[in-house]
């Protein structure tokens, strides 16, 4: 009888885990881990070899790499979502990893256009729809969340419609699920995981993700930030404006625009553009952002950073942007005053104080740590900066001392990694961390900063 009934409730249990929706895409989950694990493990033995040459194949291994690659493209859009941020956040993550996921940029399979035709006129009713003519059936760009059409609006203004993939909502939550379990598994088996803090980044990753499925938070973010370059005087740096009336949940339209991508260094030099003063031009506009606002431009790979026809900078995609508060906006600013000054006492103590390592640290050590680390960023030209050098140091130092950054520097890192991507591409002579041009201005954006906080009444508790 014993036998039977717990027979019964495995059955049960089976049945419903098949029945929930988190129950079956952990099932998916297993099954697809499994398989690319087994395909990496006869990889490494050499059975994957041995089977090559007995049917007189050519040999090509199949790396961990390779295998959770393969294991993100088969989970779908959510897995792929995040292989595309280890692919975009080089030195955050090792290159043979990143290497491969930048498989997933360009692999995203499109969904069909008689798909894209029910969305739009679901979203925005018969009618609005039918204001956009001449959409092109083979989609612009293709992602893991949504596929960008060109399409003309009302027959006369060149626009982009950005539709999110169907059933989207329902797996996500159920992948989230899963992803926050096996971060906090990682963490605690791992003491190397632990300091990378898996649990934050999967956070963080739900969080933006979350955002970007709201189409509408993305056309706010592109009229906020909009509003902030014309207040910082800025007439040459802009956002496509979107069209509110055609906007929902699941439907971005907005304003095309045309140029050349800053990674595309052969186009940009045939049309004769002062490249470096470009970006330095684009790197103050995002550093006033953070300083005078505490919002910022969350995800600027090349894709997202155009020159526009007409010279201005152009910035793209606001589904992912970074938001300070006060104290947040106050610590960065100490950040950025203690780096660029090459005072390691006070970054030392600026990072404590942001809750990155544990109390009763010793403060004079992590500053020498971190002096000896980042000193050699001040003065070495963007062209000599050898990151695969510079990480392990910076890792070690993590380790050492027990290092956590909270998630919202670790984001700015990581724009400060496609800014130092595109120096070396467009002016390899240019130090970002001393360059007068940027230095100067940013010290003054840095003060005025400083002032308006001190300005601000002090917070009460209620």
């Amino acid at each position: 009888m014993t036998l039977e009934l717990l027979l019964g409730i495995a059955l049960g249990a089976l049945l419903l885990s098949l029945v929930m929706p988190t129950g079956r895409r952990a099932w998916v989950f297993g099954y697809y881990a499994t398989k690319q694990g087994l395909r990496w493990l006869a990889s490494a033995v050499g059975l994957r070899k041995l089977w090559a040459k007995v049917l007189g194949r050519e040999y090509e291994p199949f790396t961990l790499p390779t295998a959770m690659r393969h294991f993100a493209e088969d989970m779908g859009p959510t897995f792929i979502k995040f292989g595309q941020i280890v692919a975009s956040s080089s030195g955050m993550f090792p290159d043979r990893f990143v290497e491969e996921f930048k498989k997933c940029l360009d692999r995203v399979r499109p969904f069909g256009f008689d798909e894209v035709q029910r969305i739009l006129e679901s979203e925005l009713g018969p009618e609005v729809a039918a204001r956009l003519e001449d959409i092109d059936p083979e989609p612009l760009a293709s992602a893991s969340i949504a596929q960008v059409h060109t399409a003309r609006l009302d027959g006369e203004t060149d626009v982009v419609i950005k539709v999110q993939r169907p059933g989207l909502d329902g797996r996500v939550r159920s992948d989230m699920v899963i992803m926050r379990r096996m971060a906090r598994l990682a963490s605690a088996v791992s003491y190397d995981a632990r300091l990378a803090n898996p649990v934050g980044i999967v956070e963080d990753f739900a969080e933006t993700l979350s955002e970007e499925l709201d189409f509408r938070k993305e056309a706010k973010n592109l009229d906020s930030f909009n509003d902030i370059m014309r207040e910082l005087g800025h007439g040459d740096v802009r956002a496509p404006v979107p069209h509110w009336d055609l906007t929902s949940r699941r439907v971005l339209v907005m304003e095309r625009f045309f140029g050349t991508r800053v990674d595309d260094t052969e186009t940009i030099r045939e049309r004769e553009i002062n490249a470096e003063d470009r970006l330095v031009v684009g790197m103050r506009a995002w550093f006033q952002c953070v300083l005078h606002y505490g919002f910022f431009h969350g995800d600027v790979h090349a894709g997202n950073l155009m020159l526009l026809d007409n010279d201005d900078l152009g910035f793209l995609d606001f589904g992912i942007v970074g938001r300070f508060d006060d104290e947040q906006r106050a610590m960065v600013t100490d950040y950025l005053i203690a780096f660029a000054s090459g005072d390691f006492k006070s970054l030392a103590r600026t990072i404590a104080a942001m809750g990155g390592v544990k109390d009763g640290i010793d403060l004079e050590a992590f500053a020498a740590d971190l002096e000896d680390t980042y000193k050699p960023l001040l003065s070495m030209k963007m062209g000599d900066i050898n990151y695969a050098d510079f990480l392990p140091k910076l890792q070690h130092v993590a380790r050492r001392h027990a290092m956590i950054m909270p998630k919202e520097f670790v984001l700015i890192t990581k724009q400060m990694l496609y800014f130092d991507r595109y120096a070396k591409l467009l002016a390899p002579q240019l130090n970002v961390f001393s360059d007068p041009r940027l230095m100067v201005s940013l010290m003054q954006d840095i003060q005025k900063a400083k002032m308006a906080q001190q300005q601000q009444p002090p917070s009460t508790a209620n």
